[in-house]
């Protein structure tokens, strides 16, 4: 589901930037930002995007299983695992200014597409309900960390944090058949 959330997401700014650019070429790939020995992992000329955090969304968490009606049997799954996404866009150009404009790009990307649902999104895997992309403030301080785990030196970048993807287990917890009939007695007081 996850690979599903970003492959789209980096197709969908990928035809935003062609429509806007008209070059075909560079746009977003998604992958490492950086190789094992710390070497800038982006085509040179690019975007990179990767996930770089995974956090639980808590205060939707369903405490209690889902039931769900397939085949005539009442099937008990465990509630949805509601994911929130961090994804850093980074840009390999050779040329400052070049790299700067298209992250401003992708700033602008966002800012026009404010959410993505499957109403809207023919594309988007429709184990997705939706996603919500919001702009990561970062302090000078949280930057400097976060490029020192990624293993690499800064490139211009920005952090988005993709709301509520939701994962779910299709194994059952429990069957049961299906409830047709209801009895009951009333008895007169």
């Amino acid at each position: 589901m996850i690979d599903s959330a970003l492959k789209f997401l980096v197709n969908e700014i990928n035809a935003y930037l062609f429509a806007r650019t008209g070059v075909s070429t560079g746009g977003v790939d998604l992958g490492r930002l950086v190789d094992d020995t710390g070497k800038v992992a982006i085509k040179d000329d690019s975007i990179g995007a990767a996930l770089v955090n995974v956090e639980e969304e808590r205060t939707l968490k369903s405490q209690l299983p889902d039931t769900v009606f397939v085949d005539g049997r009442h099937i008990q799954v465990q509630p949805e695992l509601k994911l929130n996404l961090h994804v850093i866009f980074a840009a390999n150009f050779k040329t400052y200014a070049i790299a700067l404009q298209q992250l401003s790009w992708v700033l602008t990307f966002f800012q026009s597409h404010p959410g993505f649902t499957r109403d809207r999104y023919a594309a988007l895997d429709p184990r997705i309900e939706k996603l919500a992309p919001e702009l990561q403030s970062l302090t000078f301080e949280q930057l400097n960390q976060m490029w020192g785990f990624i293993g690499g030196k800064q490139l211009p970048s920005v952090v988005y944090r993709l709301r509520l993807v939701a994962l779910q287990d299709v194994e059952p917890m429990a069957v049961a058949p299906p409830v047709t009939v209801i009895t009951g007695t009333f008895h007169r007081a």
